[in-house]
């Protein structure tokens, strides 16, 4: 009987001495799947379309190969859909200990001019403000020897492409670019051909997929019986609650009837200012709020421990969105409960999810009935009903470092 395969180690995949010691000082040792995968290729210079849900580490699995690969008077550029989510991931070039600058809307400029005039080495930034920067000649992206697209097609939903393909033109030809995503539909397969040079593609779950610790539920009560049902679903989690809604609006009415009831409750939506959203966010972080309500400007990027329930307390218009929602629960391999509070003439919405997820939702005990194909086509299913299956990428098993066979990315001009 032979040996498990020992499992793979940073220090398996090519990385500098310099970088391992760091990540030994912060305790990171062994790499999640898509970190395993899509580091050897970015070292090797190839460009990147990595695809994998959230929660599986996407952040570093691009940061620490430009860092690796950084050169002197190189600029390294990341491009995230979110204040909040570029607030994390330059956090992250942060904790690595490089020169980073965030650029983000909300913010003073005087203080993002001083930074970029200090030199860094990378920039956080978000469309809008990287290209009042561009217009104000305080950044020059001939510069950018490294391009990554976060949450690419949350980008393209927030109706950034224009942005983005004014930023692209900007740069060199010769940049090598990674595309991150935790969906991959036919828009950002169009803009991976456009501004990709011949890139290895990385899947680690499908397209569609949910984190497999992740309980779903679905509860079907008529409008005026959703507050109720929330009610109870947070009086029952003694953890932190994350509640979406589709506007800000609602997200403001919400707020407003959960701390009338005596929840400790906050909000955060694209109508606050920076400062207000950090106040929200950190609040929950500590524990200060049992509940966050949030649109879906919270879907991407939201990184906080321990999120013990996530509610739809509205169905989301795009069923992608569903997906990015509930992986706000369940992250890093650790258990997840989301639960979507759908009225009656919301199956058509619901069959949407489901053909995406391409699986069930179970029906809750708290249903007060179901949609007509409930009572007309059978019973459904209850109790977790995890998604079927998962893609992989191109790597093998083992951990051998992956075998391309696509052409190295064009050299950089000397």
């Amino acid at each position: 009987m032979h040996d498990p395969p020992s499992p793979v180690r940073f220090s398996d995949l090519g990385l500098p001495d310099f970088i391992l010691e760091r990540l030994d000082s912060l305790g990171f040792v062994t790499p999640t799947p898509i970190q395993e995968q899509a580091i050897p290729p970015l070292l090797d210079n190839y460009d990147v379309v990595g695809i994998a849900q959230t929660g599986t580490g996407k952040t570093l699995a691009f940061a620490l190969p430009m860092i690796a690969c950084h050169q002197p008077g190189d600029l390294g550029l990341v491009v995230a859909p979110t204040r909040e989510l570029a607030e994390q991931i330059e956090e992250t070039f942060q904790m690595l200990g490089v020169s980073s600058t965030l650029l983000i809307g909300g913010a003073p400029m005087e203080p993002q001019i001083q930074g970029l005039r200090n030199t860094p080495d990378f920039v956080v930034a978000t469309p809008g403000r990287l290209l009042d920067h561009v217009e104000r000649n305080t950044i020059d992206l001939r510069c950018v020897t490294m391009l990554v697209l976060d949450e690419a097609d949350r980008m393209l939903d927030m109706g950034f492409a224009p942005d983005i393909n004014k930023i692209v033109a900007n740069t060199e030809d010769d940049r090598q670019t990674m595309l991150f995503s935790a969906t991959m539909p036919k828009e950002i397969e169009k803009m991976a051909k456009r501004f990709l040079y011949q890139p290895v593609r990385i899947e680690i779950a499908r397209t569609g997929s949910t984190a497999k610790d992740v309980e779903q539920e679905l509860i079907i009560v008529p409008q005026e019986r959703k507050m109720t049902v929330l009610k109870k679903l947070i009086r029952d989690q003694s953890g932190s609650v994350l509640v979406f809604t589709k506007t800000k609006i609602g997200a403001r009415r919400l707020t407003r009837q959960l701390m009338s009831r005596d929840f400790s409750t906050a909000e955060i939506h694209s109508d606050l200012d920076l400062d207000r959203r950090r106040m929200a966010l950190d609040g929950f972080k500590r524990g200060a709020f049992q509940v966050l309500v949030a649109t879906d400007i919270a879907a991407r990027g939201l990184d906080v421990d321990d999120i013990g329930l996530v509610v739809n307390f509205d169905v989301p218009n795009n069923p992608e969105d569903y997906v990015h929602r509930i992986g706000r629960t369940g992250r890093a391999g650790k258990s997840g409960h989301a639960v979507t509070i759908a009225s009656p003439d919301q199956e058509h919405d619901i069959k949407d999810i489901e053909k995406l997820l391409q699986t069930k939702i179970p029906l809750s005990d708290l249903s007060d009935g179901g949609f007509s194909i409930y009572t007309s086509g059978g019973s459904r299913p209850r109790g977790n009903n995890s998604p079927r299956g998962g893609g992989r990428g191109p790597r093998g098993g083992g951990s051998d470092r992956p075998t391309h066979t696509f052409r190295k990315k064009r050299a950089k001009a000397s």
